[in-house]
Order: structure tokens, then C-alpha cells, then sequence
């Protein structure tokens, strides 16, 4: 990890709002994995957005309008997370929307197929047509119109550019953890 997580009590003045702000986000729409230490410390792609907030805080403010705005059906949005962490081998971002995706009520069998970069044969239709156009896009290629026809009938544009935005956003999260080598919790964040 080459960005340490930051205690409150040592954040700045320019920190304060954006770590006050993800708390709130982290507990209303991210639950379920661990996103902070014990003495409060966020980690994961948190940390690095609080030690940069002039670029952290609008990457959080384009997460929460995907989040809060969302009208993908849960296991469609959490298909895009795993297949854009898989194609980058993003490990907190793996880590972390495993557990998600469990609770929205992906499959153990499917979730362990899309973090190992395989598609399941059993995804429903809109799982699968989440998975094609992340899968594609996260690749770094342009969209077939087959592929886009197929996901824009069932999902309907607004979706499909949620859909759109989401793998986007995932691609630079997945980067950034990547870059400033965030790993999954544990010795290295004081957890274990």
C-alpha cells in the first residue's frame, strides 16, 4: 500500500468534508465489507481519493449519483463491478463487491466464475447483457451495435447509460487501487 490510510483526527480542512461525506455514503449504499479501520481510518479506494480531495471528491460525488440515482436492477449493476475488477485484477474491489454481490443475490457459483474472468453459462438475461457490455468496454473496445441493441431493449437507455457510466467509473476506481497498491484488508491496515 503506498498511500496510508488516514486517521480522522489527522485529516486537513480540505479532508474533512469529503471523509464526512463518504462515511454517510459508505453506511447508506456500500455495506457490507470492511471500508474503515478501527480508529476510523477509511481504506480502500477511500483512501486514496481523501489524500487527493480535489480529485477524490468529485470521483465520490460521481459514485454516489450512480448509486443514489441507480435503476439497474442489483445484480446487473454488481455483474459490471466484477467483471471491470476481474479484467483489472483489482483486489479490494474484487474483495469488496464479492460481498455485495452476494447480497444482491448473485450466485457463490457465478460470482466466483466472473472474478476469475470467465462468463457463467447461467446468467439471466440482464446479468448477461451487464456482463457483455462491461466485459467489451472494460476491454478498452467499442461497443458492438449487436451488443448495444441487445442491452438498450432490455434495459432502456437510462439503465444503459447507468450501465455505461458504471463500467467507466469502475475502470478508474479499479486503476487507482491498483496504483497506489490497495489490497484486500488486513496486517497492512492495522485489521489484522
Amino acid at each position: 500500500m503506498r498511500l496510508p490510510p488516514i486517521p480522522p483526527d489527522q485529516l486537513n480542512e480540505d479532508q474533512k468534508p469529503l471523509y464526512n461525506n463518504m462515511k454517510e455514503g459508505i453506511e447508506k449504499h456500500l455495506k457490507g465489507f470492511v471500508s474503515a479501520r478501527q480508529d476510523g481510518a477509511l481504506i480502500g479506494p477511500f483512501a486514496p481519493m481523501l489524500h487527493f480531495p480535489q480529485f477524490g471528491g468529485p470521483l465520490w460525488a460521481h459514485t454516489m449519483a450512480l448509486s443514489e440515482h441507480s435503476t439497474l436492477p442489483k445484480p446487473a449493476h454488481e455483474v459490471v463491478i466484477l467483471v471491470t475488477g476481474a479484467r483489472f485484477h483489482s483486489r479490494y474491489e474484487l474483495y469488496a463487491h464479492e460481498h455485495v454481490a452476494a447480497k444482491a443475490g448473485l450466485s457463490a457459483t457465478k460470482i466466483a466464475s466472473i472474478t476469475a474472468g470467465q462468463r457463467p453459462n447461467d446468467l439471466t438475461p440482464e446479468e448477461s447483457a451487464a456482463y457483455d457490455v462491461a466485459a467489451v468496454l472494460s476491454n478498452g473496445g467499442q461497443l458492438p451495435q449487436s451488443t448495444y441493441e441487445l442491452a438498450l431493449g432490455l434495459f432502456g437507455e437510462q439503465a444503459l447509460a447507468e450501465l455505461v457510466y458504471l463500467a467507466g467509473t469502475y475502470c478508474l476506481i479499479s486503476v487507482l487501487l491498483n496504483a497506489y497498491d490497495v489490497s484486500v484488508p488486513g496486517h497492512e491496515e492495522g485489521l489484522g
